[in-house]
Parts: structure tokens; C-alpha cells; sequence
């Protein structure tokens, strides 16, 4: 397969001047393919050739300007367009097209719970050509007009409002109260048709559609039509949380219509819950498609309810930026993704119930970017131009620095040029690229006519560098019985080249409570700091935090005072924001191999007992159980560290046996769980169906127990089987493939090899759950044998398969607890040798320098 070059799309868009494409999708024609006839207008501005994308299952035509072409000229993904003269075209393409397991393209699943089928589009960077023919770019922007023929008993959604236009009359969504529509058209016909508006300016990659006996809930609000839609087994789950995401939904774009001068660009908003969806979700305009765990089946956290919140945020931030206004190559993925995020925390913050969502990022988000950034892969917040040569390299940027960091940059931008001129900026560039393209420097351009300050500067320090500065504090003290009294003076010492606008916190033991700390001052600092050391009265703080307030983006260091004080009164700082500044420099510090990993897991055991902000007890403890016991410790010490994870996890259910802490229960019930090592206390809990004091097991947590138990031997298929006939849907299904690959057992393990690596029938998600279940830390032994054997059966099925694949095969089936140089000697030959498929090289470059950095911190 061809994939498209930044010459290429630089070339094509000054030969091309696209305006409309029509299209007609069937989706009546059998379970392997569906029907695509798309015509294309478009101008050629001067007399020359050029090409259109196509990935079909069969060519069946194609015509230009009426003239027929040979379906043989498809070479790879390309149709060639010879000979055009300048002026007006139209091109006709008729098609058979595949449907998708992967999550690409048109995706089918058919739900195992009930038999009703579902299909929808991801067509993002250069997926369109698996559903239409089309000049597959960006800054190509054009009207598409669709027509979708449907089983007679689907509802078909896409970017624009959709009507029934024969076999059924069009449905009508209602004014205030959400009114059910379970999608039945009842025609009797075999198919019926289905007209969607015709879309303003949008790129190509937006197009949306997505068909099947969808449960709707409808709306109004601001004069448009609202609607949350998810597959018929899952409606009940909707329908409890429907009122909780319709509020987020309206309060979102009722705070964005404050701060956004041009008004939401598009004629309806559909959000649909959608099945074995590779993303969080994708901002399609009118359609935004989510992965449907957002439909909770099972008990969740109120943080975990955030963060479904802070997705539809930002995806709805998305309507603007990236959808209204969108980048001209992908080198700048970073203004559609670093600025949704920023808006989506920034906005939850200030809209919803949800006040803290800087303490999740913080905790739980921003890691992700600071991961990325000191690996060999990573890149600039904003690329060169030449770093991105096609869209099989662009994909490799959607990544923690796109999106974290570059968030994360943003927010720091907004603390130095202040809100009011940010979004000036924000509202000069909306206003002069509307339903157009934009690069970096016309951002900054537009930011820079909203100021006096240099940001092309700041973006040349920011955007365009890598790496993570580290911050450190150095603090000296001048006796008390000096002539001026005691005063203490604080230099910050920054290993890195940025500037930094960041508060330092300052913090006493507290006389009443010797384990509590109260703040003194907030010190506003610049770096590099034109004054040099600060010097100020009083004897020096117990505590002295940089970055207090978590502003900028920097590993942090803390003084050898500062850090005693934090080991014995950590959970007493007042702010939760600060506490996670803190978790985070010491997980900096373990990954840093400057910090032991067990005096990690002895402040956990000591702090989170008493922490009270839910999003720092998830976040630590995910660090301790996934990073900490299951591989920066060797295997000797592990058990150890689980039974220290046991201990602390057992507080915690101490803590809320009066039930007022839900969600900190139900965090303590998972990892008691996941560090289980004797399986009576699970088998008991499994047969009683509930958890001594609550909650009682739901699919999500019977799942869970029932893994543990296949990863310790003490259960059987028999066992699964029966969990499975109890819970047939398809996160059921995903559940028995990853407690059968969990099993210890030499033919459980072989069988599940298989359906990985030897056949190509899994879904994505089935492979994914496969793959969770197959490595295991106490499983070493028994599957080192596969370790040699993971190379090159992964390049090869990232071959056949491809990125979404190749990404889960990097991501899930890699051997991350096999640490040793013969493991080490084996992945980089295989990166030295192999050819491969850019996704899988970039996971397995990561993965690589993971495992290096593991055996630097077992040492």
C-alpha cells in the first residue's frame, strides 16, 4: 500500500480545488462487504495528472468526466488521473469495500449478547479509503453529501442530521425531555434509505457514519438536536448515566459558546457509544464516536466518571479546533490534540462538578508525556515539517508528548500570557481560518496579534524541543543570630532550556498536628530567573515544593529536607494538586533510579491509608502494583511488595466499611484483588457473589477475580465457561479470552499463541484481551520459550494486519517482564534487521527502552 507523502499532498493541493463529494454507501449486501459509489467534483487549476485513494475488496468502475476508465489502473491504494485539463471534473467510482475488525475504516461487530449488528466509521489519518474513493488529505477540505441504504430495523447516524427517506417516515427528535428511539423502522422493505445533510467545509478524515438498531436518547438544547446513542444490549446503562453525560454535554458547550466568539459550526451534536473503538473517541463533527466501557456496565469511580467527562470535552473542544479550523499537514496533530486537552480539563474544571481535573492530569495524565519524552522516540511538541514525510509517520506522533506535554505546554502558556489574551488569540485565529487550514506559525501569529509578548520565542523554546527539564531547589540558611535574624534563600537550578512561570510552595509543620503541614507563602518564579537566589526572613519552611500548583511541565526535584518532611507528613499537605507534584517527583525519582522502588511502595503504604483525594490514590497505586511490583522489583522481591500492596489495600477497605467512600472501596477491592496471592479469600468471594462488608461483584470485578485466580492455577476452563454462559456479552467474551490465555498451563499457553500470531480472526479487542492474559510476572519460566519467538511472528502479523494491530501487538503481546540481556540482545536485533511497519518499530522502540530502564532500576 501506498501512503501519502507531505510532497505529494503539498503538490496535489495546488493542482486541486475539491467541492463536493457524493456518496452512497449499502450496507444490505452481506457481512463481508458493503457497497461505495461516490462522485467526486473537483478543479483542476492548471492541465496535469494527479490521483485519488481507494482501498476496495473489488473495483467494479470508475469514470472521469464520463469516460470510462480501466479498473486495472487501481495500483496498490491509487487510482491515476491522467491527462486533465484545467477547469471542472467529476469522477465517478463504483465499489465493493471490506468491513474492518480492526477498529479501521468501516468496523463490523455483532454483539454476542443479543446477535444485532453495528457498524461505524473511523476513517481518521488515511482510513477514508476503505469506505470511498477520495482525495484523502487534510487541507482538502470539500461538502460531502451522503446516502446510507440500511437494514430496514437500523438508525443511521452521521455528521450531519439523517432522515429516513423511503421505507419509513424520518424520525423527529423532541424539545426538552430526552425521548427513547430504539431505531425501529419497520417497512418491510429489505433496505431503507437514509439522506444526511450535507456537511459544511470538512476534511476528509471527518466524515462519519454509524448504522445499526442503535438505543437513542434525544434532546434538545440551544436550538440543536442533542442525542446519545449506544448498541440495544448496553441500554439500560445508558439510560441510568444518560442525564449525568447530557448535563456534561450542555454545560460544555455552553462554557465554550462563553469563551468562543464563533458559534458551534455545525448542525446537530450525536454522540454514539460505539463497540471496539481503538481511541477514547474521535471528534467527527455532528458525530463523535466514543468507545462504549464509557457505557459502564459495572460500578466505576467518580474519578473514572471524570474522566468520561473530561472525553467529552475535549472532543467536543474539537468542534473548533480541529474540526471549524484544521492543520494543513499532520505535522501539527499537536494543535488539534494539545488543545483539546487543555480545554477539556481546563473547562470540566470551570463548568461541571468536577473542580479538580488538574489533580487527575497531574496524577494520572501527564506521566504519559513525560514517559514519552525521554525515550529515543521522542519528537517536538510540533515537529519540523520534515520530521513528517508521510501519514505512516504522522501516526507515531499520537502519543503522551501530543497530547500530555503538549497540554501541559498550553497550560503553561496560558499561566505566562494570562487566560484573556490566550483566548483573544484563540478567537483572531478561529475568526481568519474558519472551515479552512492552519499551521503552527499561523497559530502563533494569531496569539501574537492578542500580545506583547514574544510567543514566537516561547513556541521556538516550547513546541519545537524535546526532552524534560528537571528542576531542582537549593536552599541555604542564615543562623538566627545574625544581625538581621534568620532568613533562608532559595536557588532553583533548572537542567534543561525552557522557561518556566511556576509557583514554589512553602509549607510549616503545623504545632496542633505534628503530621499535618500548613501553607506559608506562594512564591511566584520565573526561570531562568534574572535575579539569581532569592533570599527571604524567617527560617527556612519544612517543606519547600517547585511547581507547587503543577503549572508547568518538569520533573521536580525536592532538597533532602523538603523530601523527610514529605516521607512523614505527605498525606498532611493541604492541597491535593501539591500532594501530586510530590507522588510524581518520586516516581521521577524510582524510574530514575535515584529513589529505591520499596521506599516508594513504603510511602504508599504509609500515606494512602490516609489520602482523601480519590484521583492520587488511583494514580500511586497504579504505579505500585503495575510498574513497581510487576517489574521494577525482580522476581524475588515481588512477593514481598504484594504482600505490602495487600496490607495497604486492606486499610483501605478498613477505612470505608461505613460505606461513605465508594469509590475508594471499590479502588481498594481491585488491587486486592490484583495482589492477591492466596486464592481462597477470591474463590469465597466468587461463590458468595459479593465482598465481605460490599460491594457485591459485578461482571467487571468477577472478570477480574477470575483472571487472578487463572494467573495463580486455581481455576479451570470449566470455570471460565461457566462465567461466561453467566456473562455472554462481548466484555464477557473479552473476559474469558484473557483468563484462558492467563492460565498456567503449557496448552492454554500455546492455544492462545495461536489465536495471536497464527490466525487473523481475532477482533481487536479479542487480541488485546488475549494478549493482557498471556505474560504474566509469575508465569516467566513457563513462557520464555515465546520470548525469541515474539519478534518475528509480531512483524509478520503487523504485515498482514496492520497499524491498529501492529499497535496492540507492540502494546499488549510484547514480553515486558522478561528482563534480562538475552531479551534485551533479541528486540534490538530484531529492530536492527527486521523490516517492519513503522507502528510496530515505534512500539517496540519504546518497549525496548522500558526494559532497559527496569534493569538500570533493578541494578
Amino acid at each position: 500500500m501506498s501512503v501519502l507523502t507531505r510532497d505529494e499532498a503539498q503538490a496535489r493541493a495546488k493542482f486541486l480545488d475539491v467541492h463536493r463529494y457524493t456518496i452512497s454507501l449499502d450496507l444490505t449486501t452481506g457481512e463481508d462487504t458493503f457497497d461505495s459509489r461516490t462522485a467526486i467534483r473537483f478543479t483542476a487549476r492548471a492541465a496535469g495528472d494527479t490521483f485519488v485513494e481507494l482501498k476496495p475488496a473489488a473495483l467494479r468502475s470508475v469514470t472521469l468526466d464520463g469516460q470510462p476508465l480501466d479498473p486495472a489502473g487501481l495500483v496498490e491504494n491509487r487510482i491515476a488521473l491522467t491527462g486533465l485539463a484545467a477547469g471542472e471534473h467529476e469522477l465517478r467510482v463504483d465499489a465493493s469495500m471490506a468491513y474492518s475488525r480492526t477498529g479501521e475504516g468501516m468496523h463490523r461487530f455483532t454483539d454476542p449478547a443479543d446477535g444485532e449488528t453495528y457498524v461505524y466509521t473511523q476513517l481518521f489519518m488515511d482510513d477514508v479509503q476503505r469506505v470511498f474513493a477520495a482525495f484523502d488529505q487534510p487541507d482538502l477540505k470539500s461538502v460531502f453529501e451522503l446516502t446510507v441504504t440500511a437494514p430496514e430495523e437500523w438508525t443511521v447516524l452521521g455528521n450531519g442530521i439523517a432522515e429516513r427517506t423511503t421505507g419509513a417516515t424520518a424520525d423527529s427528535a423532541t424539545a426538552e425531555g430526552a425521548t427513547v428511539d430504539s431505531g425501529a423502522a419497520g417497512s418491510g422493505m429489505a433496505g431503507t434509505r437514509w439522506t444526511i445533510a450535507p456537511t459544511p467545509l470538512i476534511s476528509t478524515y471527518l466524515v462519519a457514519v454509524a448504522a445499526g438498531p442503535w438505543h437513542s436518547l434525544r434532546t434538545e438544547h440551544a436550538g440543536l438536536p442533542f442525542g446519545i446513542h449506544c448498541r440495544r444490549s448496553l441500554a439500560p446503562h445508558l439510560d441510568a448515566d444518560a442525564d449525568e453525560i447530557l448535563d456534561i454535554t450542555r454545560s460544555c458547550y455552553d462554557r465554550y459558546h462563553e469563551k468562543f466568539e464563533e458559534p458551534y459550526p455545525f448542525d446537530s451534536y450525536d454522540q454514539a457509544f460505539v463497540p471496539e473503538f481503538n481511541a477514547g473517541a474521535m471528534e467527527n463533527p455532528g458525530l463523535v464516536t466514543f468507545r462504549d466501557e464509557f457505557v459502564y456496565r459495572s460500578a466505576v469511580t467518580d474519578t473514572e466518571r471524570q474522566t468520561r467527562a473530561m472525553v467529552i470535552a475535549h472532543e467536543m473542544a474539537h468542534m473548533w479546533f480541529g474540526d471549524l479550523v484544521t492543520l494543513t499537514w499532520w505535522d501539527d496533530i499537536w494543535l488539534n490534540e494539545s488543545f483539546a486537552e487543555y480545554m477539556g480539563y481546563q473547562t470540566l474544571t470551570e463548568a461541571t462538578r468536577f473542580t479538580d481535573t488538574w489533580v487527575d492530569f497531574a496524577i494520572g495524565r501527564k506521566s504519559w508525556g513525560y514517559d514519552a519524552d525521554q525515550r529515543p522516540s521522542t519528537h517536538p511538541v510540533a515537529p519540523d515539517p520534515d520530521a513528517v514525510p508521510d501519514t505512516a509517520s504522522a501516526l507515531l506522533n499520537f502519543d503522551g508528548i501530543s497530547y500530555a506535554k503538549g497540554a501541559s505546554a498550553l497550560r503553561q502558556l496560558v499561566a505566562w500570557l494570562g487566560e484573556k489574551d490566550f483566548l483573544a488569540g484563540i478567537n483572531n485565529h478561529f475568526a481568519r481560518h474558519k472551515f479552512a487550514n492552519a499551521t503552527l506559525a499561523d497559530f502563533i501569529d494569531s496569539l501574537a496579534r492578542a500580545t506583547d509578548r514574544d510567543v514566537h520565542a516561547w513556541a521556538a523554546q516550547w513546541l519545537r524541543t524535546t526532552g524534560v527539564d528537571t528542576l531542582t531547589p537549593r536552599i541555604t540558611e542564615t543562623p538566627a543570630d545574625t544581625d538581621t535574624g534568620p532568613a533562608w534563600t532559595l536557588d532553583v537550578v533548572r537542567d534543561g532550556s525552557r522557561p518556566h512561570h511556576l509557583t514554589v510552595g512553602t509549607y510549616d509543620t503545623d504545632p496542633a498536628d505534628p503530621g499535618r503541614l500548613v501553607a506559608r507563602d506562594q512564591l511566584a518564579l520565573d526561570l531562568p530567573a534574572s535575579d539569581g537566589p532569592r533570599t527571604h526572613p524567617g527560617s527556612r519552611p519544612a517543606l519547600v515544593v517547585v511547581n507547587d500548583g503543577d503549572l508547568t511541565y518538569a520533573k521536580v526535584r525536592l532538597d533532602t529536607q523538603s523530601w523527610d518532611t514529605a516521607l512523614h507528613s505527605l498525606s498532611g499537605i493541604p492541597e491535593p494538586l501539591t500532594r501530586a507534584v510530590i507522588w510524581n517527583s518520586a516516581r521521577d525519582m524510582v524510574r530514575d533510579a535515584e529513589l529505591a522502588p520499596t521506599a516508594y511502595l513504603d510511602a504508599a503504604r504509609a500515606h494512602l491509608p490516609y489520602e482523601t483525594d480519590l484521583a492520587v490514590v488511583q494514580g500511586v497505586l497504579a504505579f505500585a502494583a503495575t510498574q513497581i511490583a510487576d517489574r521494577y522489583l525482580t522476581p524475588e522481591d515481588r512477593p514481598a511488595a504484594l504482600t505490602t500492596l495487600s496490607d495497604l489495600t486492606r486499610d483501605l477497605l478498613r477505612r470505608t466499611e461505613d460505606g461513605d467512600n465508594p469509590g475508594l472501596r471499590l479502588t481498594a477491592v481491585r488491587h486486592t484483588i490484583d495482589a492477591a496471592t492466596r486464592p481462597g479469600p477470591l474463590h469465597d468471594w466468587l461463590d458468595s457473589g459479593s465482598v465481605p462488608g460490599g460491594p457485591e461483584l459485578d461482571p467487571e470485578l468477577r472478570w477480574r477475580v477470575l483472571t487472578r485466580l487463572a494467573v495463580l492455577g486455581a481455576t479451570d476452563t470449566a470455570a471460565i465457561d461457566a462465567e461466561l454462559d453467566r456473562d455472554p456479552s462481548a466484555t464477557g467474551q473479552e473476559g474469558a479470552a484473557r483468563c484462558r490465555a492467563a492460565l498456567p498451563d503449557a496448552d492454554a499457553k500455546a492455544q492462545a499463541w495461536a489465536r495471536l500470531f497464527h490466525t487473523d480472526d481475532l477482533s481487536n479487542y479479542l487480541f488485546a484481551a488475549t494478549a493482557q492474559g498471556f505474560w504474566q510476572p509469575e508465569q516467566t519460566d513457563l513462557v520464555s520459550a515465546y520470548v525469541p519467538r515474539y519478534y518475528p511472528e509480531a512483524v509478520a502479523l503487523a504485515a498482514r494486519r496492520g497499524p491498529a494491530i501492529a499497535d496492540a501487538a507492540g502494546r499488549y503481546a510484547f514480553p515486558r517482564h522478561a528482563v534480562d540481556e538475552e531479551a534485551l540482545r533479541l528486540g534490538q536485533e530484531c529492530l536492527d534487521t527486521a523490516e517492519m511497519i513503522p507502528a510496530l518499530r515505534r512500539k517496540l522502540v519504546d518497549q525496548l527502552d522500558d526494559l532497559r530502564r527496569v534493569s538500570r532500576v533493578r541494578g
